[in-house]
């Protein structure tokens, strides 16, 4: 018989700016967005799912590339879920962030972080069901992997409690 383990099973992921989930077994996902965009892909015959989460639009130098920009997230999402054994034609995504503070910064980061996700999703052909985008208000987020449900909270102002609900570091 195996050693029982202590430590409870993980229920709740926070996934932090320019990492990509897509766990093992079922979980909540949560992350809080404010220009930075996050996409959920799910396989609607597996019943399972993942979340990236991109601060950036695009970046061609292939050297650089990393989950911080939105090219390479959304393309690495897709990926990881074919390869964990989903079909495209199984997939498909919703899109959530994406707001714009003309306070707080001129250029609109989050419009061009919406713009590639919807571009890179159309390509591969993943279908785009819902999305909650654009706008003045941050976000928070929890996306059910196992149901595919998600749950949007817009919030006026994003606290440092809303970036580090756990006591852990991840």
């Amino acid at each position: 018989m195996g050693k029982k383990s202590d430590t409870p099973a993980l229920t709740n992921y926070f996934l932090k700016p320019g990492y990509i989930f897509l766990p093992s077994k079922s979980v909540s996902i949560s992350t809080v967005l404010g220009s930075s965009v996050s996409v959920c892909v799910y396989d609607q015959r597996r019943k399972v799912g993942g979340m990236n989460h991109f601060k950036l639009p695009y970046i061609r130098d292939k050297r650089r590339a990393t989950p911080i920009y939105g090219n390479v997230a959304t393309l690495a999402l897709i990926q990881m879920m074919l390869e964990d054994g989903s079909k495209l034609k199984h997939l498909e995504a919703q899109i959530f962030g994406g707001a714009h503070n003309y306070k707080l910064c001129f250029q609109n980061i989050g419009l061009e972080n919406t713009k590639i996700a919807r571009r890179i999703l159309v390509r591969k052909g993943v279908p785009i069901v819902s999305e909650d985008v654009g706008g003045m208000k941050g976000r928070k987020v929890v996306f059910s992997t196992s149901c595919n449900e998600i749950v949007v909270l817009r919030v006026e102002r994003l606290r440092k409690s809303d970036w580090y609900p756990y006591e852990e570091d991840r």
